[in-house]
């Protein structure tokens, strides 16, 4: 993440750099310019946490994936809503990004896709194409579109998401060709913001799908998708060093928020768990707006 990227959010000065989680990049250029006029030496401070922080600036980050994932673990999908809004405030999305959609595809493989008798290939078959194109939509781009122009998207999205949700309208029976905008929207999406998984829940639903047939069927469209999305990102140069080392602090983290969110058992109906997750996605969305 460079300076073009920190004036196009609005980002100066040492205080707001520290706001994004490089405290100390700018401790270092401060303390080296101060010894070296005293004809001093530059001592080297060892890295405490993914962005080699000096304080614990890394940790809000690392507590947004725990709840994150303690939510999958216990409702089996929605990480990716949750988490990449709020990290938004805190990363920019192509780190953010990146994080989640790898962190969403080994939790998906840890699982496994059960019932495999079960799955609705000839939805895969339709819905796989246009989804793959809508990963190159959005690859592209992450690289044409500016950041600050990407993250307030990001927020509409969220935001109108969130009003869907509250409103729960019943989802009609929807012909094939449904598979179009759904695999579109859902592989732009997905590669953009890391929530393209409601496009393809709709379609599912809308098809007629029963329960049986529903989760082997999604998991199957995801696992392919995000390999498709997780490639685009090598490929592209999108994922870097930086990733690998949230990735080393996130994989522990999700895989205990898993389990955990696995053995919880609340009193709280779905129906008000969901909506409580939508209005914390009103809120996040409306924070990416600013």
């Amino acid at each position: 993440m460079g300076p073009s990227y920190l004036q196009s959010i609005g980002v100066s000065g040492r205080d707001q750099v520290q706001k994004i989680g490089f405290p100390l990049i700018t401790n270092l250029q401060h303390n080296a310019s101060h010894d070296m006029s005293l004809g001093g030496s530059v001592k080297v401070i060892p890295e405490v946490g993914p962005f080699a922080s000096a304080d614990a600036g890394w940790l809000i980050p690392l507590l947004v994936l725990f709840a994150a994932y303690i939510v999958r673990g216990m409702c089996g999908f929605g990480s990716g809503l949750i988490a990449i809004p709020l990290l938004s405030l805190f990363l920019p999305l192509t780190l953010a990004v990146p994080l989640v959609v790898i962190l969403d595809f080994l939790a998906s493989a840890g699982q496994g896709v059960a019932n495999r008798h079960a799955i609705a290939w000839r939805e895969v078959g339709r819905l796989l194409p246009f989804g793959l194109l809508g990963v190159l939509l959005g690859l592209s781009a992450f690289h044409l579109v500016d950041p600050l122009i990407l993250r307030r998207a990001m927020g509409a999205f969220v935001l109108f998401y969130a009003v869907y949700s509250l409103w729960s309208p019943e989802v009609t029976r929807a012909g094939a060709w449904w598979a179009v905008p759904a695999g579109l929207g859902g592989g732009s999406i997905g590669t953009l913001f890391g929530t393209g998984g409601p496009f393809y829940v709709t379609y599912l639903k809308a098809r007629g799908l029963g329960k049986e047939a529903f989760r082997p069927t999604f998991a199957t469209i995801f696992l392919l998708d995000a390999s498709a999305r997780i490639a685009g990102y090598v490929g592209t140069r999108i994922a870097d060093v930086g990733l690998l080392r949230w990735l080393a602090f996130g994989v522990p983290v999700m895989m205990v928020a898993m389990y955990l969110g696995g053995h919880i058992h609340t009193r709280i109906s779905p129906l008000a768990f969901g909506r409580a997750i939508s209005l914390l996605l009103v809120f996040s969305g409306l924070s990416l707006l600013r």
